[in-house]
């Protein structure tokens, strides 16, 4: 006789996305704070899709001692394809994931693209130019973006086009903040290598750390890409839904902060890993809960003032 497929009881689903919800609040603090501000369901529905992103990311960053990354990374992506027809899994954070989507409607072109990204990083340590980088960052940042907006229930090309910038944005500011961790840790440049062309500054100058005047002009450059992208998702906030307006809003004033204050270092991002404080983000929230109508645009400047 055939095998019936077991349907999981709503209890176990609760533990799969519990799961995720403990890995978002270990590893992603800024992320974490800002979900607090979504509907109850929304919340389980970012988590679910944290938990899917942070599982592969962790392998390939941090493999556990005798895990071959490589391997493992292809296992997740077979097993991520069946969860998504099947809604069975091994992983809590794969059944949780596959829930979620199968909510939304979600298909496996986006979860695929990003672990195309994770796949990327075992093979690609260096880019020549930041296109080439973008080839990169829509997987790995750009379409847990465009997978917010399949949450959200958007569809529209504008907004999916500003979505796409927030998650680039997003990754920019987490490279320049861990140059000399991606570096010393996994041997990865994120620096395209024209622009440190550009501004004469070497892998042996980043080896050693170096920070020096061409350093600090190069860093300030791709600060102003990073800010650029910002700009444009500032332009998709409003068009989300309204319950999820303030947590993207706070998340995005939150995480670019981190570019401030890489400058606020004067761009030594090789002594210590720069970060927003509890208190930080707890006046941000207050903020944006007591004056919701500000402007997106003059988050940046707000931001340096008040720190």
């Amino acid at each position: 006789m055939p095998t019936r497929t077991p349907t999981l009881r709503p209890a176990s689903l609760a533990a799969d996305y519990e799961a995720c919800r403990r890995l978002n609040a270990q590893h992603g603090k800024t992320y974490y704070f800002s979900t607090l501000f979504f509907p109850p369901l929304l919340r389980r529905q970012v988590h679910a899709l944290y938990g899917f992103v942070r599982y592969p990311d962790e392998l390939v960053d941090n493999p556990a001692l005798g895990i071959d990354p490589v391997r493992a990374l292809a296992d997740y992506r077979a097993d991520t394809l069946h969860a998504l027809q099947t809604g069975q899994s091994d992983l809590p954070v794969l059944r949780a994931f596959a829930d979620m989507a199968r909510q939304v409607g979600m298909t496996a072109d986006y979860p695929l693209a990003f672990l195309d990204a994770m796949a990327m990083d075992l093979t690609r340590t260096r880019y020549q130019t930041f296109d080439d980088l973008l080839c990169y960052t829509y997987g790995s940042a750009s379409v847990v973006g465009l997978m917010m907006c399949c949450l959200f229930g958007v569809e529209g090309e504008d907004t999916l086009h500003h979505a796409y910038d927030l998650g680039l944005a997003m990754q920019l500011t987490n490279f320049w903040r861990d140059i000399g961790e991606d570096y010393h840790l996994r041997g990865r440049i994120y620096l395209p290598r024209e622009d440190m062309d550009q501004f004469g500054y070497t892998e042996a100058m980043l080896a050693e750390g170096i920070v020096n005047h061409q350093f600090r002009a190069l860093l300030a450059f791709e600060i102003a890409r990073a800010r650029d992208c910002y700009a444009s998702a500032d332009k998709g906030i409003p068009q989300l839904p309204l319950p999820a307006q303030r947590p993207v809003r706070l998340a995005r004033v939150l995480y670019s902060r981190i570019l401030d204050k890489i400058e606020d270092a004067d761009y030594d991002v090789f002594r210590r890993r720069v970060r927003t404080s509890a208190l930080e983000k707890v006046a941000e929230a207050a903020r944006q809960q007591f004056s919701p109508a500000r402007s997106s645009h003059n988050h940046d400047a707000y931001s340096r003032n008040s720190d």
